[in-house]
């Protein structure tokens, strides 16, 4: 995200700019954040698994959505765009620009976003009552990451990789293939910090 000059809007003007604007803005307290472009192995991934739950959830009455919806965190005043998003309860179907009441959320993680992600984007989150899963999908590994809410409101971590060759997203009854998820995306170089890559120089 880039941030813009500071200049508090509120909500009603930040989604009327929004739907006038020809890139997309998250909003954080007033704030208004440009979104970068994603990478081919982002969309990919992002597209692989919209396709795939858009398929399972067909007649249930759940609805699927990419990242061109936004997500409205009214507890924490935050809108997002997540790149994969299930709602299946029916106020939802009251507002077309945003939903509320998200189960499931997934982000693909980008290196310029991956610490927001993990750290204060997901904390917003866990103010949706309504959330029971949130993923972070690597780009530069096939691995997810699955933030579960237990009975007792905690969440709890499961991790899945290609060794495991499936993964499960409980909330939404759907168990998905690596194969699948990362079918044309071509995972992303893993960057070695100068540190290390001086060590490793050292001792060659």
């Amino acid at each position: 995200m880039v941030a813009l000059p500071e200049q508090y809007i509120s909500v009603d003007e930040y989604l009327r700019l929004e739907a006038e604007s020809p890139i997309k803005h998250e909003y954080i307290d007033g704030q208004i954040y440009a979104m970068a472009g994603a990478s081919d192995s982002h969309v990919t991934i992002a597209g692989n698994l919209f396709a795939l739950l858009r398929s399972h959830i067909r007649g249930t009455g759940c609805r699927v959505y990419i990242s061109d919806m936004k997500a409205r965190v009214d507890m924490r005043n935050r809108f997002f765009y997540p790149d994969v998003m299930v709602t299946c309860d029916p106020q939802d179907q009251e507002t077309s620009t945003y939903k509320r009441f998200p189960k499931l959320i997934v982000e693909v993680l980008s290196k310029s976003t991956e610490a927001f992600d993990r750290g204060d984007k997901f904390l917003a989150y866990q103010a949706l009552e309504s959330l029971q899963e949130y993923v972070v999908i690597n780009t530069r590994h096939q691995r997810l990451e699955i933030f579960r809410r237990n009975e007792s409101g905690l969440w709890v971590l499961q991790v899945y990789s290609a060794e495991n060759e499936t993964f499960e997203l409980k909330t939404v009854d759907f168990m998905g293939t690596f194969a699948e998820l990362y079918e044309d995306a071509v995972l992303e170089p893993t960057e070695i910090p100068d540190e290390v890559r001086i060590e490793y120089d050292i001792f060659e």
